[in-house]
């Protein structure tokens, strides 16, 4: 048979049993129902509050009932508790040594809310809600190459100047306790628990979140997923356009990585569930020479991409310009119905599985006769089905799939893995699906040849 034999000959070419209990809704009316309850009234009203405090410099007041980012914390732990009795809500708190842009022993205090799930893997739907006035030019300065040095590291540098935030990144943390919100309420009980949580220490280096994901690493928890939401608010860029109807989703490759798979399978779910939305896939780990705290997660190994807004205004980030005109909560509302269908998708399906063994080598084979494909992988608690993924190795999405039962194993007839990139994901018993999980060909390692002359 040809590679290019149809799709549906080749399919007759599989066991028969292979397509038994394969759920494939295209859309769970229970998720329709969450994503529709993102309020654009309610993340405004959050805003407004939120930049009150005059500044949320991760050192600025602690003391004050007012300002500063003692009082901002305080408020987000109890609006976030005020939200609903199924939140688990507390400060995470991690006691900073100097270092770096940290110029003194600082507490900082990330604010969580927890959503317990039927299992204790892990989902995270996050923002940081510290801010940052590098004074005269803010960002827009150091891309210009205006600021040859970060101002934060001048002795003078004042913690307690105005910074709103209101974009950067009070639209990622209203985003987060929005949603912190919908999914409490939504009755609906998730097979993974969901974290919700508000960092500090981001503009000085993503510290709270390299604590907490440090923390999480040497605890051994399983995180599946990090939605991480910083500058998603802005409509109108720095050059004039306006684009109020797509997101950009960076994720750190390889192309097969995990924070790959999760941001392919944020656009698929988009396209479900919020269609007039355009989802642009970024492939590389962030804005060129920035980043945000989706990285302190993929350093530790865990799946992790961040949301930006289609066009930036950098001369109202990192300024006392960044105030909350500068904020479309039409637009914002859109990105927080992505975040939750993906979201909510993702934590009512099972945990994708693993397709390698326990030395790390992947379950991908030629099969007997040296020229199938033939995938293994082991069973996710939860599954009642798989669906099994190929495409081109040159191409960056998947091109083709096929629902299959509940085994552990399957053959593609006369299908090379010399020319074909393969993944699988597993199925729930109400259709929701996992992140793929691919077969990664491994690099050739060899020695360096000994040369006599």
């Amino acid at each position: 048979m040809s590679l290019r034999t149809p799709l549906a000959l080749l399919l007759v070419l599989v066991p028969a049993f292979a397509f038994a209990q394969a759920p494939a809704p295209d859309a769970d009316p229970r998720v329709t129902q969450l994503v529709a309850a993102v309020s654009q009234d309610r993340l405004q009203s959050l805003a407004k509050t939120l930049v009150s405090f005059g500044t949320r410099e991760t050192m600025s007041n602690t003391t004050s009932p007012t300002r500063g980012i003692g009082a901002a914390r305080q408020w987000i732990l109890d609006e976030l508790k005020r939200s609903s009795p199924r939140l688990q809500v507390s400060f995470d708190t991690h006691v900073i040594a100097p270092q770096g842009r940290i110029s003194r022993q600082t507490e900082l205090r990330n604010v969580m809310a927890v959503l317990p799930g039927r299992t204790a893997r892990r989902i995270y739907i996050t923002g940081h809600y510290d801010s940052l006035n590098l004074g005269a030019g803010g960002q827009q300065a150091r891309n210009t190459g205006g600021a040859a040095t970060n101002p934060q590291e001048a002795a003078e540098f004042d913690h307690d100047v105005d910074a709103n935030g209101a974009n950067d990144d009070g639209s990622g943390t209203v985003l987060t306790m929005e949603l912190a919100r919908i999914f409490a309420d939504s009755g609906l009980q998730f097979d993974a628990t969901l974290v919700f949580i508000c960092w500090a220490g981001e503009e000085q280096g993503l510290i709270g979140s390299s604590a907490h994901a440090q923390a999480l690493k040497a605890q051994k928890v399983v995180v599946e997923a990090m939605f991480n939401n910083d500058i998603v608010g802005n409509s109108r860029g720095g050059n004039g356009v306006i684009d109020a109807e797509t997101v950009r989703i960076y994720s750190v490759g390889p192309e097969d990585s995990m924070p790959r798979s999760l941001a392919r399978y944020i656009a698929r779910l988009a396209a479900v569930y919020v269609p007039s939305h355009r989802i642009r896939l970024m492939a590389r780990e962030d804005r060129f020479g920035r980043g945000s705290d989706h990285s302190s997660f993929t350093r530790q190994g865990f799946p992790a991409a961040v949301f930006r807004e289609a066009n930036e205004n950098f001369a109202k980030q990192h300024t006392a310009a960044d105030t909350i005109d500068g904020v479309d909560f039409s637009y914002l509302a859109q990105n927080a119905r992505v975040n939750a269908a993906a979201a909510a998708s993702l934590a009512l399906a099972p945990p994708a599985p693993s397709v390698v063994n326990e030395r790390g080598a992947n379950l991908l084979s030629r099969g007997p006769s040296g020229y199938d494909a033939e995938l293994r992988w082991n069973a996710s608690p939860g599954a009642v089905a798989y669906r099994v993924y190929w495409r081109d190795t040159w191409t960056n999405d998947w091109q083709h799939r096929q629902a299959i039962g509940n085994v552990t194993s399957f053959v593609l007839p006369n299908v090379s893995i010399d020319d074909f990139v393969f993944g699988v994901a597993a199925v729930g018993a109400d259709g929701h699906e996992s992140l793929v999980s691919a077969y990664v060909s491994p690099v050739r390692q060899s020695s360096d040849v000994k040369v006599i002359k």
